[in-house]
C-alpha cells in the first residue's frame, strides 16, 4: 500500500445482477455504517440496468458507486451506449474504462480507452483505467512492455491523482482462480508507479493502483499488502456482500 493514500476496494459485477441482487448492495452499505469494513472505500460497478436502484439504496451513504463502460461521447446518436454525464447524473464517482473484456470482445485500442477516460474526467467521475497483460505476452516476457504500453496511450494525460485510478489485471488472471506472484505484482505494479511519475509528475506518487484477478478473501490480504498495491478490482467475488467485506477487511 501506498503512505498516505486510502485504499479503494472496488466490485466489477459485469453482465451479472437483477433486482434481487440490490440486497448485496444495501448489505454492503449497512457493513461500511457499522465499521465493519476496514479503511478502505468500498465501491460497486453493477450493470447499467441496476445503476438507478443502486443510487437510491446508496444515495448519502459511504458506499460509492460506479459504471462498468461509459461512452466517449456525452450525448447524441449513439443507440445503446451510456454517457459519462448520464453516469454523473445519477450520482456515480467512477466509470471502469478498457477493461480487457472491452479490449478484447470490443477491440477498444489504448485510443478508445484514453477517449474514454477522458471523458469521465469532463463529466466529474473518476476514470479506473485497466491494464494488463495475457499468458502469451507474459510467457515471452512482455508483460511490463505491454502493460507500460498501456498505461501511456489510455491514461488521460490531464488526470491527477484525485480523478485517476489504475487497475492493473493480467488477463490470464480474470475468473480463473489463477493469481499471479506476489513477486510479479510488485514489479508489475512498481512499473506502473514510476510511469505515472512520468505522465503526472510528483502527483503520480499518489495515484492509486489497484490489483484485480481472482482476487479473494483468502488471498486478499497477501495481494493487497503489497507494496503499491492500493486496492483491488474486484469481480465474482464482489457479488456476495460477504465476500466482498471480507476483501475489505484486508485493510483493517
Amino acid at each position: 500500500m501506498t503512505p498516505g493514500v486510502r485504499p479503494l476496494v472496488a466490485g466489477n459485477w459485469k453482465m451479472n445482477g437483477l433486482k434481487a441482487s440490490l440486497a448485496e448492495i444495501e448489505a454492503m452499505r449497512k457493513a461500511v455504517e457499522a465499521g465493519e469494513a476496514g479503511a478502505a472505500e468500498l465501491a460497486v460497478c453493477p450493470p447499467f440496468t441496476l445503476i438507478a436502484a443502486a443510487a437510491a439504496r446508496l444515495e448519502g451513504g459511504p458506499v460509492t458507486f460506479g459504471g462498468q463502460d461509459c461512452s466517449p461521447h456525452a450525448s447524441g446518436a449513439y443507440t445503446g451506449d451510456t454517457s459519462a454525464v448520464m453516469l454523473k447524473d445519477l450520482g456515480a464517482t467512477y466509470a471502469i474504462v478498457g477493461h480487457s473484456e472491452r479490449r478484447t470482445y470490443h477491440r477498444e485500442t489504448d485510443a478508445d480507452v484514453r477517449a474514454k477516460a477522458e471523458a469521465a474526467l469532463k463529466a466529474g467521475l473518476v476514470a479506473i483505467v485497466c491494464v494488463g497483460e495475457t499468458r502469451a505476452e507474459r510467457e515471452a516476457g512482455e508483460a511490463i512492455a505491454i502493460v507500460s504500453r498501456q498505461v501511456r496511450g489510455s491514461t488521460p494525460p490531464d488526470g491527477a491523482p484525485d480523478t485517476v485510478v489504475v487497475a492493473y489485471e493480467p488477463v490470464w488472471a480474470i475468473g480463473t482462480g489463477l493469481t499471479p506472484t506476489a513477486a510479479d505484482v510488485a514489479e508489475v505494479h512498481k512499473a506502473i508507479r514510476a510511469l505515472l511519475g512520468e505522465i503526472y509528475g510528483a502527483g503520480g506518487a499518489t495515484v492509486r493502483i489497484l490489483y484485480g484477478g481472482s482476487v479473494k478473501p483468502a488471498n486478499a490480504k497477501e495481494l493487497l499488502g503489497i507494496d503499491n498495491v492500493d486496492g483491488a478490482l474486484v469481480g465474482g467475488a464482489s457479488l456476495k456482500a460477504s465476500d466482498f467485506l471480507a476483501i475489505a477487511a484486508a485493510y483493517r
